[in-house]
């Protein structure tokens, strides 16, 4: 795994947020990488052995995720929140020029992101996400986030995980499985599983699902014209319909969509499509 340096800094309502470093002196530019919704930082580790030899990579972890600081106002767990978190990240950094990599809820930070200041942003890869969130999806996630039981063994952590994914990612070994869970869940201090976010992360998005996914994005899709973009998409998403998809591909110059076989939501950027894709990408820039 590519060595990366631990960071955090204090957000600008004084909650501390973590992020992971991966350094690189001779990059000629940093990239951002943005998780989901219930994701953290280590859903980029491959993608980070594959990059790292050639760019800095910066992966925050969203508060309420992973090491960063659990937010003591339910009410703050939401999209708006989290833009200015990881823009108070860019400022503390003296960060002019990045590129994005953001799955899924960390795709539509990137969206948002790119509409309020373009010039900071010299490319955007969106992974599995886009301007129409699919209801169906949507849905889904909701059905889960935040809720079942507790999880005693590393055995059960599996379960859980297989029970809301298997559908979205085919074929996975048992031992991608348990490498899937390890990402999602943490040891506590009695050495058992526990989901690596504050629960209280739902509550916004079960009260209104604009905390979660802003309404009329394709205005703002509008915006994001001058970024250069690469799309990915799992082939089998119920969260990013191939129709958007298109459709992104219509409205916007430069975007272009690379369809991952056998993945539903999101890509786990594990894949030799996506790496290769994402990768020349960047190169490209």
């Amino acid at each position: 795994m590519a060595d990366y340096l631990d960071y955090w800094f204090t957000a600008s309502d004084g909650l501390r947020l973590y992020v992971r470093d991966y350094p690189n002196d001779d990059a000629p530019f940093p990239v951002l990488c943005l998780h989901g919704l219930t994701r953290n930082s280590a859903d980029f580790e491959a993608l980070a052995d594959v990059l790292a030899p050639r760019y800095r990579l910066l992966v925050m972890e969203q508060r309420g995720r992973g090491r960063s600081d659990y937010d003591p106002d339910p009410a703050n767990y939401q999209i708006g929140t989290y833009v200015r978190d990881t823009l108070d990240l860019l400022n503390a950094l003296s960060l002019e020029k990045v590129a994005l990599i953001g799955t899924s809820m960390g795709g539509l930070m990137s969206m948002i992101m790119g509409g309020m200041q373009p010039q900071r942003f010299n490319g955007m890869v969106l992974n599995d996400i886009g301007p129409v969130v699919e209801s169906a999806g949507l849905a889904r996630i909701q059905g889960y986030v935040g809720k079942g039981g507790p999880v005693q063994t590393w055995e059960d952590a599996v379960s859980a995980a297989r029970a809301n994914n298997e559908a979205a990612f085919p074929g996975l070994s048992d031992a991608q499985w348990l490498a899937f869970a390890q990402r999602l869940f943490r040891e506590n201090a009695d050495g058992r599983p526990e989901p690596a976010y504050d629960a209280a992360i739902a509550q916004p998005m079960r009260a209104d699902t604009s905390a979660a996914v802003p309404p009329d994005m394709w205005a703002l899709f509008g915006d994001l014209a001058g970024i250069p973009m690469l799309v990915i998409r799992g082939a089998l998403s119920d969260i990013l319909s191939a129709r958007t998809a298109a459709e992104m591909v219509g409205r916007h110059p430069t975007a272009r969509v690379v369809e991952v076989p056998d993945r539903g939501h999101a890509p786990l950027l594990i894949e030799p499509a996506a790496l290769e894709a994402i990768g020349g990408f960047l190169d490209s820039l």
